[in-house]
């Protein structure tokens, strides 16, 4: 089964500075019947003007991951992170008992990203931070896993059973995923156009699926996409 959420039934929030679409229930956005998926919490679409950002805030027990499309991100925080993020490298960091941090804009461009909140496996751990590089050779034409468990294929650590894998298609190209009997997945489409089993999606779209063994994401335009394989 799948069940389309589209990209313009997403909240909406427009401060300027930022201009940020939200799939779940965010901030002054609520809606009841929108409150995740699964373990997935939230899946922010930001874009940020040059200058801008987000000053340091706190957060807590919650993994949050952070994919850059376009631009770049200079992070820093309370465990003694601090860099850039750029376009190909992801970011985790495990708020845990409590971590202070900001994202600016470190570009002369708007920044264009998604941020991703999904809970932990358990409340309480240790703040810690981690960045990786993922080559577009290695992401085209294939799911490539970014975020996993157990850091399987060099990826990301997550504290919860998530399999978060990207994939990058040129038009006519597809990806094909096995999932598990009993297991979940969410599909959100970062950019481009193209279809799932058939169904025809476009950016900004995300896709829950649940009762599926098979998915096949076809590009008709050059695509960018992330797939959750959820508990």
């Amino acid at each position: 089964m799948l069940n389309v959420r589209p990209s313009e039934a997403r909240g909406h929030a427009n401060h300027g500075w930022l201009d940020s679409h939200h799939t779940f229930s965010f901030a002054s956005y609520f809606d009841p019947d929108n409150m995740g998926f699964r373990a997935l919490r939230v899946i922010n679409e930001d874009r940020v003007q040059s200058g801008e950002g987000f000053d340091t805030h706190p957060h807590r027990d919650m993994e949050i991951i952070t994919y850059p499309l376009s631009g770049a991100i200079a992070h820093r925080d309370s465990t003694g992170g601090q860099g850039l993020l750029r376009a190909g490298e992801v970011q985790r960091m495990t708020a845990g008992t409590g971590v202070m941090h900001s994202e600016m804009n470190g570009s002369n461009e708007d920044v264009h990203f998604l941020q991703i909140w999904i809970i932990p496996d358990r409340k309480g751990l240790k703040p810690e931070y981690e960045q990786k590089f993922f080559p577009e050779k290695d992401r085209q034409g294939r799911w490539r896993v970014v975020a996993s468990p157990d850091a399987r294929d060099g990826s990301l650590t997550v504290h919860q059973d998530v399999l978060l894998n990207s994939t990058l298609l040129s038009p006519g190209e597809k990806a094909e995923y096995t999932l598990p009997k009993g297991r979940h997945a969410w599909v959100q489409i970062a950019r481009g156009t193209g279809t799932l089993n058939g169904v025809a999606l476009k950016a900004g779209d995300g896709v829950a699926v649940s009762d599926e063994s098979s998915l096949v994401l076809t590009a008709s335009e050059p695509l960018e996409a992330l797939l959750f394989d959820l508990a």
